[in-house]
């Protein structure tokens, strides 16, 4: 599994409304839908973060610990 930066791992914190994976996917493709082209950054993200969510099983989602970090 690749491992998550930074930023990736608040975006999850941000949209990981139910706490399963599935349902964090939803929420992203549903947020990314919102985005204007000139959001490229947070397209670029958004698009990492799901690609990886994808690849990964329930097991290690949730072994992910989902806590905002505001201070890197």
């Amino acid at each position: 599994m690749n491992e998550f930066t930074f930023e990736e791992m608040n975006l999850m914190c941000i949209y990981n409304g139910d706490g399963t994976r599935t349902g964090l996917i939803a929420a992203l493709t549903e947020m990314r839908r919102y985005l204007e082209k000139d959001e490229s950054d947070l397209l670029d993200l958004t698009d990492s973060v799901l690609k990886k969510l994808k690849g990964m099983d329930d097991a290690a989602f949730e072994r992910l610990e989902l806590i905002p970090e505001f201070d890197e």
